[in-house]
């Protein structure tokens, strides 16, 4: 094998070693674009720790490298990453080239990465180097600005690529495949209606009916003949898909199944607001199911699009924001915001849904952010991670990234060499109350509230305040236990 020329060691040296998958591969494995029998080729990959990950977890990966497997041959699969490798790329025209290989390979979707410019502050030396910078290293980094790397991604494949998370992109190689993605995208998880009556017939051919259920709870309508793979039982065992249904209904509340349609018809709304972003489809270049989806819920697509639009345009009226965080049912409302655990995002108001999906739907999923904030007083979003929300009675604060609605502007912030973080109290707020831990949570407040350890609400927020506080009081927290320090 020949050494590889200076300025491919060069760019070498950026490729870091990753005790853990890399972000672009956790977005994948979250949104289900990889499962058991799908192919993944990793176009640059570096000393290869996704593709181990991979392989450990069982999935079939390969890929190429030009200065680590170089020899490695270039493989067509239905999921193409090039992650971290076209912003190490010092030539743009060259760099071109390296994504429009990628997407050569890539069968169904190629997943683009590159590093942002949030993250050129950590760096300590950096020189100005032609649209980038080279850093004490050496090694060459072009910095990206969330919708820069968007928009030349479009340009450069001729496509519309998706946000997955700041600085990770999907690019779809079939358009219907990428509406159904970012459908998907705002479609809550609802359980079907359980049981409420006893009924004969639907416990004799429960199991018949089961794929029926699923598809309603799913999509919140009854499917057509091909939408089902045991349309024809349940014809031969009730007649027809409609009256199967009907011994369901009486099996079950039909008010629920009613709330069902009516949660899965919003949730069409919003995912069509959104898209008036990013170019709303024709009818006709929607999937089938999303168009069977649209009859059943509006009638026709130009009255879905006018209700979506109605429902967007709502945002920008003064107060409105406003007044769905007052009479939001979930989340601690401040002074200044609403906050909101991220497993409370689908009970949330189709307002502040939207309000919240205007910031998904630039940034993606933010990796580590479990608690979203969403400002009162100017458009803003605020993503926080607070790690270990479930265990840590009152979990400091990580990291924080906030994107302003209007100008787009990224900001970050890192707390974990502070001293002196905020923390979180009242944790059931930020929750539902069918929440597992919401009882738990619950108790430990109000035994705080109890020892008055809320009586000065200005010192607590920080750690130093509120451990103050707790020393006070000669209480300690063990756990959500709260016990006396005297013995």
């Amino acid at each position: 094998m020949q050494p590889a020329p200076k300025y491919l060691e060069n760019r070498a040296r950026t490729a870091i070693g990753r005790a853990e998958p890399s972000r672009p591969l956790k977005c994948i494995l979250a949104d289900g674009l990889l499962t058991p029998g799908i192919r993944l080729f990793d176009y640059g990959c570096g000393r290869g720790d996704d593709l181990r990950h991979l392989s450990m977890l069982g999935f079939e990966a390969s890929g190429w490298d030009p200065v680590h497997r170089p020899d490695h041959e270039h493989r067509s699969a239905p999921v193409v990453t090039i992650g971290y490798v076209v912003n190490v790329i010092e030539n743009p025209a060259e760099r071109q080239e390296a994504l429009r290989r990628a997407w050569a390979l890539a069968e169904q979707v190629l997943v683009v990465s590159a590093r942002l410019t949030l993250e050129a502050k950590a760096l300590r030396e950096r020189t100005d180097y032609e649209d980038g910078c080279l850093t004490s290293r050496g090694t060459f980094q072009k910095f990206f600005e969330q919708q820069e790397l968007r928009q030349w991604i479009d340009r450069t494949l001729e496509a519309n690529a998706v946000p997955a998370a700041p600085g990770v992109f999907y690019v779809f190689r079939d358009e219907q495949a990428r509406t159904h993605f970012l459908a998907s995208r705002y479609r809550r998880r609802l359980a079907a209606p359980r049981l409420t009556k006893s009924a004969e017939l639907f416990a004799r051919h429960e199991a018949v009916l089961a794929p029926l259920m699923e598809f309603v709870g799913e999509r919140g309508r009854l499917p057509q003949d091909d939408e089902l793979a045991n349309t024809a039982e349940l014809a031969q065992v009730f007649g027809s898909i409609r009256k199967a249904f009907r011994v369901v209904l009486y099996a079950t509340d039909e008010a629920d199944w009613e709330a069902v349609r009516e949660e899965r018809g919003r949730d069409l709304s919003i995912y069509l607001a959104l898209s008036r972003f990013e170019g709303r489809p024709p009818f006709g270049k929607l999937p089938l199911a999303l168009q069977r989806d649209v009859k059943a819920f509006f009638g026709n697509y130009k009255q879905a699009c006018t209700e979506a639009d109605t429902l967007l345009y709502s945002l920008g009226q003064p107060g409105t924001v406003e007044e769905a965080c007052q009479n939001s049912a979930v989340g601690k409302l401040t002074p200044t915001a609403l906050y909101i655990h991220e497993s409370a995002l689908p009970i949330l108001s189709p307002v502040l849904r939207l309000y919240e999906g205007c910031a998904r739907g630039y940034l993606g999923r933010v990796d580590g952010a479990n608690i979203i904030k969403m400002h009162r007083g100017e458009p803003k979003i605020s993503y926080l991670n607070y790690p270990d929300f479930d265990n840590d009675p009152h979990p400091p604060l990580a990291e924080s990234l906030t994107v302003h609605l209007q100008t787009f502007r990224v900001k970050t912030r890192s707390f974990g060499a502070s001293s002196n973080r905020p923390i979180l109290h009242r944790k059931e707020l930020f929750i539902s109350a069918d929440h597992p831990l919401h009882a738990k949570f619950s108790r430990l407040t109000r035994i705080e509230e109890s020892k008055g350890l809320f009586d000065d609400t200005s010192r607590i927020g920080l750690e130093e305040g509120w451990n103050e506080t707790l020393a006070q009081k000669g209480v300690y927290l063990k756990g959500h236990r709260l016990l006396s320090a005297r013995g």
